[in-house]
């Protein structure tokens, strides 16, 4: 009997013990829980106190990441030099030549010699005689090519204009007419006034705009068949080889339409530089520009390593700088190349990248929305992680 008791006795001090012992290791881990608490309560309250420091440790983390390293340097040096060649070598504007000197190598092989059939000039009157609408003699007594501003004949007729001219170049080319502006329009004829040599073309009398274009676009193009579509088909050609002659030369181009919504102020564009040939030229430049870019951007893209623990869109914020720091380098030189070239020789305006100096413009606008779009995220996850901080292991017990 008493040997049971000590038996019982025995067991219940060894669940006592146990149960001891279980309540010492679940208070020690309630304590460790509570300490880790009590720090991540310290830690909030701390980022609560003073966000600002938190916010500026993280911006500066990303400036460090995004800083251009020695590769990205040596990018930035190429770069540069590449756009400082261009500007040089490859979309220096074409020298500008006189208005005769630029239509001689067309003029040379043309004379007037027009039959005077009202509207339906033959294919070889069209190819041997000069284009119709820069025909000047006869204009005054009409007033046909005055009031239209510095430009001239260029800006009275939409014939000179690089896209109103493939319609109604076309169509007075292929009529023997010529229209300006104000939607007059003439026929042109071969003769002589006073004491001019040779037959010249010549204003003859008014003609209708609407039957220009009608005998034109459905007469020849759908009526006269075959013959009648070569005919345009050649007054096209001649209309651009016409305005190709045109662009390079002293008066150039007006910009296209311009003229239509007002030929005063087209002509007051083109003698403040704004014509076809710089607009031409400026487009050269800046397609130029953004394949330079586009190539370093590439090569620069195949250097990224992961092992340089930065997500790939924070490279590619250091491509975007790179991009920007030597377009505004090239187009800076430029700036100081043009202004010296002014100073010294009155010739700046030759060498001004206008091209280089949008496309400076486009990086300085859009790149820098990127990085900052780029530096938002990573303020945004960053500063999350930061908030949140680790999870409690003792959340995740069963």
């Amino acid at each position: 009997m008493k040997s049971e008791l000590e038996r019982m006795e025995d067991a219940t001090m060894e669940h006592l013990n146990s149960m001891r012992h279980t309540i010492a290791k679940s208070r020690d881990k309630l304590g460790n829980n509570l300490r880790k608490v009590q720090s991540e309560q310290a830690r909030v309250s701390q980022i609560s106190h003073a966000p600002h420091v938190m916010i500026k440790d993280i911006e500066t983390q990303f400036e460090k990441a995004t800083k251009l390293t020695r590769v990205d340097v040596a990018f930035l040096f190429v770069a540069t030099a590449l756009q400082c060649l261009r500007q040089y070598f490859f979309t220096m504007p074409k020298e500008r030549v006189g208005d005769q000197e630029a239509a001689s190598a067309i003029k040379s092989h043309e004379h007037s010699d027009r039959s005077h059939r009202l509207y339906n000039p033959d294919l070889e009157e069209i190819i041997v005689s000069p284009v119709p609408f820069d025909t000047a003699m006869g204009a005054r007594q009409y007033g046909a090519l005055s009031g239209f501003g510095a430009l001239g004949h260029r800006g009275a007729t939409p014939g000179h204009d690089p896209i109103a001219g493939l319609v109604f170049g076309t169509a007075n080319i292929a009529t023997s007419t010529l229209t300006n502006w104000r939607m007059e329009s003439y026929h042109i004829y071969t003769g002589t006034i006073g004491n001019a040599k040779g037959a010249q073309d010549i204003f003859m009398r008014r003609a209708d705009t609407n039957r220009v274009l009608s005998e034109t676009f459905i007469n020849k193009l759908v009526h006269q068949g075959i013959d009648g579509r070569i005919i345009v088909g050649v007054s096209v050609a001649k209309e651009i080889q016409h305005l190709r002659s045109d662009v390079y030369s002293k008066d150039s181009l007006p910009l296209p339409l311009i003229s239509a919504i007002n030929p005063v102020i087209a002509g007051e564009l083109a003698t403040r530089g704004l014509d076809m040939a710089n607009a031409l030229n400026t487009g050269k430049q800046l397609a130029y520009a953004i394949a330079i870019d586009t190539i370093i951007a590439l090569i620069h893209g195949f250097f990224y390593q992961e092992s340089d623990c930065i997500s790939r869109s924070m490279y590619e914020a250091r491509t975007r700088r790179i991009l920007i720091y030597s377009n505004i380098i090239a187009s800076g030189s430029n700036a100081v190349a043009a202004a010296l070239a002014q100073c010294c020789a009155g010739s700046g305006g030759q060498i001004v990248d206008w091209g280089g100096y949008i496309n400076t413009l486009r990086h300085i606008a859009f790149d820098t929305k990127k990085i900052n779009e780029i530096k938002r995220d990573f303020l945004r996850n960053e500063l999350y992680t930061r908030v949140v901080g680790e999870k409690y292991d003792f959340m995740e017990d069963k």
